[in-house]
């Protein structure tokens, strides 16, 4: 574990820290959705769950990158890409403080992922 190439410690830490961020959100709905009033129980619900559901999955990912699983590439790839259309719509919507990091984020994720040193990690010396 702790001869892994800083590209791949980059990329967990990135994929990391969208799924603490998206496991945390989906928990705040959660219990927002029980003690407060929401408008619409059953959405929030879903949201809560969709959120706490990408929460451990990318959280999943980052377990198969440390531990060098060459599945684990692809989702962690998806979910940067994913990740940066969204922050664009974030900034649009006024919210920069909150859009900027996002995409930073998913840039070094990206760019971790991709990097030649995680790619022989992951998929061997062949690749």
């Amino acid at each position: 574990m702790f001869n892994r190439p800083l590209s791949l410690l980059a990329a967990a830490v990135a994929v990391a820290l969208e799924g603490l961020t998206a496991l945390v959100l989906g928990g705040f709905v959660a219990v927002q959705t029980v003690v407060g009033s929401p408008s619409d129980r059953t959405t929030s619900a879903g949201v809560a769950v969709f959120g706490l559901l990408v929460g451990a999955g990318l959280l999943w990912v980052v377990w198969g990158l440390v531990t060098g699983e060459r599945w684990s590439r692809a989702p962690g790839v998806l979910a940067q890409i994913f990740a940066l259309p969204v922050g664009g719509t974030v900034i649009q919507s006024g919210q920069p403080a909150i859009g900027i990091p996002l995409i930073a984020v998913a840039l070094v994720g990206l760019a971790g992922l991709l990097a030649p040193p995680t790619t022989r990690i992951l998929y061997g010396d062949d690749a």
